[in-house]
C-alpha cells in the first residue's frame, strides 16, 4: 500500500514539477496539470526504459553529465509521443532538465 501512495505522490510531485518549468522557462509548454501528470507518467515510463537498456550510469540520478543529457533527451522525445499535453524545444528540453534536476536535489521526487 504505501508503495502505491508513494508512486502517486512521486507523480503529482513531477507533474507540479512540470507545470512550474513550463510556467517559467521558455522553449517548454505543458497543458494543465492533466497535461503535466500524463507527460510526468510518459517521461518516467521513458527513462526507466532508458535506465533497463544502458544502466544505471545513464540515470538522471546519478547526477552526472552524462544523467543530465539523458534526462534533457527524454523529455524531448517524451513531446512525440504526446503532443497534445507537451511541447518543447532543443534549449527547453535542456533548461527543464537542470531545473528538475536541481529541484529533485532539494525535493526528491524518488524515494530513496
Amino acid at each position: 500500500m504505501t508503495n502505491w501512495v508513494g508512486a502517486v505522490v512521486r507523480f503529482v510531485v513531477s507533474a507540479l514539477v512540470l507545470m512550474l518549468v513550463g510556467f517559467i522557462l521558455p522553449g517548454i509548454r505543458v497543458a494543465g496539470f492533466t497535461g503535466a501528470l500524463i507527460a510526468a507518467v510518459v517521461i518516467a515510463i521513458l527513462g526507466w526504459a532508458v535506465e533497463a537498456v544502458l544502466g544505471k550510469k545513464v540515470s538522471p540520478h546519478g547526477r552526472g553529465i552524462v544523467g543530465f543529457i539523458v534526462a534533457a533527451i527524454v523529455i524531448y522525445v517524451a513531446q512525440f509521443i504526446i503532443p497534445a499535453y507537451l511541447s518543447v524545444n532543443i534549449l527547453g528540453a535542456l533548461l527543464a532538465a537542470l531545473v528538475i534536476g536541481i529541484i529533485d536535489a532539494f525535493v526528491p521526487t524518488e524515494l530513496r
